[in-house]
Formats: C-alpha cells, structure tokens, sequence
C-alpha cells in the first residue's frame, strides 16, 4: 500500500500579520530591518515570527536588498572524479546558505571556450564567480578577466594545518606509504601534463621519493582513464627492477592492475600498486586498491564559504571552512618488499 502525506504549507507574511494583528507591510519593514516600528508592535511581530516557525524565503530577501543569490560555476571535466565532487560540495554549501548555482561548462584547454563561460557567467546576473582552475589556459583567462563581480579561483589549495598545497601533499604520501613498504625503485603514472592537479601531485611523489631515498625510475603520462593506466604499464612495470607503481587516480591505477593481471604479473606479490581520490569502489576490488583520499567535497564547500564570505562581506562559521588534508588508506594492493611471494 502506497501512503501520501500532505506537505505542511510554510508559514507566510501574511500568516504573520494575521496572528500578530498587523499588516504585511509592517512584518516586511521588521524582516527588512526597519528600526521605525513600535516596541509592542515589533514584539507582537517577534512572537508570531515564533509561534509560528516562520522561515523567511532566501529568494525573497535577495530581492528585497537588490541581490541575486545565484552563484557562477566555471567547470572543467565534470565527468572526472575531483571535479564532480567539488561540484558537489559547492552545491551543500550554496543551499546551505541561501544561494543556487549557474553550472556553467568550459574547454579547458580553449580559451574561447574559457572566455564564452565567462561572459555567460557575467549575462546570468550572477552574485559571484567561483572558477575551477585546472588548468594553465583558464589560470590566465581568469586573470585577465575584467568585472566587479566577486571570483574565487580554486588552485593550489592548501588543507588546514598543513604546508603544502592538497595535491602536493597527497603526491608526498603516496611516495612515503610506497618508502615505507621498503620500495625504492618505482615507476609513476601521471595525469594529463596540461592539468595543475597533475602537475602537482608528481611534483610531490617525486620529491617525497627523492628526499626518502628512492628512485624514480620511470613516468608514463595517462589521462585519468583506467584504459590509459592499462596502456601505460601492459605488465611491464618490474622492467629494471621496479617493484611498486603509483597513479595519480585511482582510475589509472585500476587499469595498471587490470594490464598486470592479464601479465600475469601478481599485485601485490609481484608489484604494488597505489592510487589518488579513494573512489568509492576502490576498496571493493580484488585486490582493494591502496590510495590517497582527498577531501573533494570540502574543498567545494571551502571555497564557496570564501567566495559568499566576500560577496556578504561577512565570516562563516569556522566548521565550513576546514578543508581535511588528504589521508593514505593501505589496503590490499601494496605490500613490505620483505613479504613479497617469489
């Protein structure tokens, strides 16, 4: 049996004056801050405000101070894993605070697709402009971009409590999970060259393996597919002795084990095998694939915070604005080169 519940109707204006006994106009001019009410009056207005839960209409109060509450969303590769969920986070924190997003996508290796998201941004009205840099190409178009328009850039983002920039950081505990496994020559599967994200994720695997005394025997370049981590391996990732293999997402690092199994080259006995983002399935795979996870979701709620922050010219609560700093899950695809099964 199917079973309906009415929807409880909001309380309006109207509801408000009514039980207050006042006209409309006077809970809009209380709602608005208007200081010209009279004491009982603006009581009588307080006590139904909360008798009757009367929650004021976001939408409505943009209007009436003469403010938009959509946000602009500059996007690049939304069907790639970080910045869907960065997507994602922007959006809690957007309702959260009373504002809607303008989703709004872009080449981001095209500067006239960079520049049409920009002037569409700016058509729609928006209150700010929140931008997803993954890119050198939509880096300097941004900054080139002239408005008074509120913008904040994600780039370079730097988790609380730590030094480096998220993706740098996560690059340097890949190489310090792989080091303290006891592997010292390893190969590494990187992103896309073009992208920041890729950048500096090897940026860090590469010194965090250089100042922990590893070797860095190879780079082969992917494109965040598990069809170009397959390619970039094809079983042969022990060539000059290598016995581990980091990806820059866990995407590659899927596909480098699909092509060591069909090598017939066992993970983790014969190499290990780690990765970036923590997709949800990761720890599901046979074996459970070891990797960095990164606090996407965070990270889209940080920067909206910031951006509505500077479009209200006020400070958020301090729990919104925390970004995690990324974390290594060890499972079942990396193992100590001491226990590897010969």
């Amino acid at each position: 049996m199917v079973m309906y519940k009415e929807p409880v109707k909001s309380a309006t204006i109207y509801d408000v004056a009514r039980h207050a006994g006042v006209s409309s106009q006077t809970v809009s001019r209380f709602l608005a801050g208007f200081e010209g009410i009279r004491p009982e009056t603006r009581a009588r207005v307080e006590a139904s405000l909360a008798a009757l839960n009367y929650r004021p209409n976001s939408a409505a109060r943009m209007l009436r101070l003469n403010r938009v509450n959509r946000l602009g969303v500059l996007a690049h590769s939304l069907g790639e894993t970080g910045p869907a969920r960065i997507i994602t986070g922007a959006t809690m924190e957007a309702h959260r605070r009373g504002y809607v997003l303008d989703i709004i996508g872009m080449d981001g290796d095209d500067r006239e697709s960079v520049d049409t998201a920009l002037a569409l941004s700016v058509e729609h009205q928006v209150a700010g402009i929140l931008a997803t840099a993954q890119t050198q190409v939509v880096l300097e178009q941004l900054r080139a971009f002239t408005t008074d328009i509120p913008m904040i850039i994600d780039v370079a983002i730097t988790a609380a409590g730590t030094a480096l920039p998220i993706n740098e950081l996560a690059g340097s505990l890949a190489a310090d999970h792989l080091l303290g496994l006891g592997h010292r020559r390893v190969g590494y599967i990187s992103g896309p060259a073009t992208w920041f994200a890729a950048q500096a994720r090897q940026r860090g695997f590469e010194e965090g393996l250089r100042r922990g005394g590893g070797e860095l025997v190879w780079v082969r370049e992917g494109d965040w597919s598990a069809r170009s981590g397959h390619a970039a391996v094809r079983g042969a990732a022990q060539e000059a002795g290598v016995t581990a293999v980091a990806a820059a997402n866990d995407s590659m690092a899927i596909g480098a084990v699909s092509a060591f199994a069909t090598a017939g080259v066992r993970v983790p006995d014969d190499v290990s095998v780690i990765g970036t983002d923590d997709l949800p399935e990761s720890a599901y795979l046979l074996p459970s694939l070891s990797t960095v996870a990164l606090d996407f979701e965070g990270e889209g709620r940080f920067v909206t915070s910031l951006l509505i922050d500077q479009i209200e010219g006020t400070q958020s609560d301090e729990s919104a604005l925390v970004l995690r700093a990324p974390v290594t899950h060890a499972r079942g695809s990396t193992m100590p080169t001491h226990e590897r099964v010969r």
